[in-house]
């Protein structure tokens, strides 16, 4: 049995709709601190309504509104019901818009809920389409420590579709994860690495990847990251030195092999294999070169 004051979140909705914007944005307010409490209110908040509401205030020209709206299907979206309710009303559009121009705190929480819709597979096409990819590049390089978490797990999660790999190459995300990479300290190499990987899979991605000098920072990588981000260096250089002999030869000269032969013994079990994979590149390479 489904526990909840429907009674109130009824009147909520009505306040929703007031002409008056102060009444709306508290209500939107209070809807998005409802959905966060617990399971039943997001089953509730959905049957009584709330979402196409929710969805139209997306486009209010009051921040905190918005803010709250998005927040709101942001916590919606946990219940998986919801997740396709939100796409059916129209939604997508909506928060991308809230992820180009909203405030800042609008901007997180869209990618967050992008995020969390984009769990879907055939939302990953549609976010896309939608021209998400672009915006959350923006956020990831602009936002908070959070907001480029958020944008980063979205990008993540939306470029296992293989047209999104190409959209991420072609609106310049190689570039960000490039600088993120080499700080070390910025807190961003665990997902610069992955969403790297990924790229690196599509031969758009391998080569905008080849051409931002990713040889130094992905050996180093493999020599002293952690076994994750390892095993994510492994598999871009397998990617990289695959079919490329001026890799390989690159790799060779920055004393990688020995890093790989410490990995493909002690690294997680995708990291063995791909540390396996390079080192018969660089053995046939050798009997290439020096037959």
């Amino acid at each position: 049995m489904v526990n909840c004051d429907r009674p109130a979140i009824h009147a909520l909705l009505q306040k929703l709709v007031d002409r008056n914007p102060e009444v709306q944005r508290a209500a939107a307010g209070e809807l998005r601190l409802l959905a966060k409490r617990n399971a039943d209110n997001r089953v509730c908040i959905a049957e009584a309504g709330a979402i196409p509401r929710l969805v139209e205030l997306l486009s209010s020209t009051d921040p905190r509104t918005q803010e709250h709206a998005v927040t709101a299907l942001l916590n919606l979206s946990i219940n998986e019901a919801n997740k396709g309710s939100i796409v059916n009303s129209g939604a997508i559009p909506d928060i991308v818009d809230v992820l180009r121009i909203g405030s800042m705190e609008g901007r997180e929480n869209a990618a967050a809920t992008l995020f969390s819709l984009s769990v879907i597979d055939e939302n990953k096409v549609k976010i896309g389409a939608a021209g998400a990819i672009p915006a959350l590049i923006d956020l990831l390089c602009q936002g908070t420590p959070r907001g480029k978490k958020d944008a980063a797990t979205a990008i993540f999660n939306l470029a296992i579709y293989q047209g999104n790999k190409v959209r991420a190459v072609r609106a310049g995300i190689v570039a960000p994860l490039m600088r993120f990479l080499k700080d070390a300290g910025g807190g961003m190499v665990d997902e610069a690495l992955a969403i790297l990987a990924i790229l690196a899979s599509h031969q758009e991605g391998k080569l905008a990847i080849g051409q931002a000098e990713p040889l130094p920072v992905l050996v180093e990588v493999i020599k002293t990251g952690s076994p994750r981000n390892r095993e994510n260096a492994a598999a871009i250089l397998w990617s990289l030195c695959t079919g490329d002999a001026q890799h390989l030869k690159a790799a060779r000269e920055l004393g990688v092999e020995e890093a790989l032969k410490e990995l493909s013994e002690n690294g997680t079990d995708r990291a063995k294999r791909k540390a396996g994979n390079v080192l018969e590149l660089l053995q046939r390479f050798e009997v290439a070169v020096n037959p």
